[in-house]
């Protein structure tokens, strides 16, 4: 069935936002996913992978996690992301102004799950470590340290973190921390370690170098995609 996309302007608190719902021509609410993009805003690898999993039968919203206007100021780019990086209340609030959205819009039902890629991976496991009703977290290619780490209990979302064994930016020592912090929360959780992948293995146009540490990893793209395919097929059906 053919695709559509829609623009959705929202907001969190004072910040406006515009993301995009991604989902199939039928009007039948389907089980949502809350799509999170890396570092660069909603952009085309953002676009691409919204339109890649409403193809399997979702409703997609690609929120956004900068506010109008930012993704075309670096400056801005950065000042934004360290923010939320660095405020773990903050990051999880702008993710859930996108839960929210995705929520009310009409063609999206329970259960929800939240996907993320580089940065949106972290947003995904923060939005997930707070305790929103999420039934599935993932994160790919994401961070996976924080300042503020799931209480026993707290997180609810069963979660997948897909990671490449030679991500410089997530290194293995980061990786272990957060094994004993889903095992001290009691977490249903999953780790997939993909040999010989770097940082950003999904996106495809990446320039080999221009960003030291990042690199395409087709097989690893393919596997990851796969293997969230499935984990979302158990959790969300």
């Amino acid at each position: 069935m053919p695709l559509t996309t829609r623009t959705v302007t929202y907001a969190d608190q004072d910040t406006s936002l515009t993301g995009e719902l991604h989902r199939d021509t039928d009007g039948v609410p389907l089980p949502g996913i809350l799509l999170i993009h890396g570092g660069g805003g909603l952009d085309d690898h953002a676009r691409g992978q919204a339109s890649r999993y409403a193809a399997l039968g979702y409703a997609v919203f690609a929120c956004d996690m900068l506010g109008d206007g930012v993704a075309r100021d670096r400056e801005r780019v950065i000042g934004s992301l360290t923010a939320l990086r660095d405020d773990p209340g903050l990051l999880a609030r702008r993710a859930r102004a996108g839960l929210a959205e995705l929520a009310s819009c009409g063609l999206a039902r329970e259960p929800f799950a939240a996907v993320g890629f580089c940065f949106g991976g972290l947003a995904a496991l923060t939005l997930a470590r707070s305790g929103v009703g999420l039934a599935a977290a993932v994160s790919i290619h994401g961070s996976l340290v924080t300042t503020r780490p799931a209480e026993p209990g707290a997180l609810k979302a069963r979660v997948l973190a897909c990671h490449g064994a030679l991500d410089p930016h997530v290194p293995m020592a980061d990786v272990t921390s957060f094994a004993e912090e889903m095992d001290r929360a009691g977490a249903d959780w999953q780790l997939i370690v993909y040999g010989g992948a770097m940082h950003g293995f999904t996106h495809q146009h990446a320039m080999p170098g221009a960003i030291p540490g990042v690199a395409y990893h087709p097989l690893a793209d393919e596997r990851s995609f796969a293997a969230t395919r499935a984990f979302l097929a158990d959790t969300l059906t």
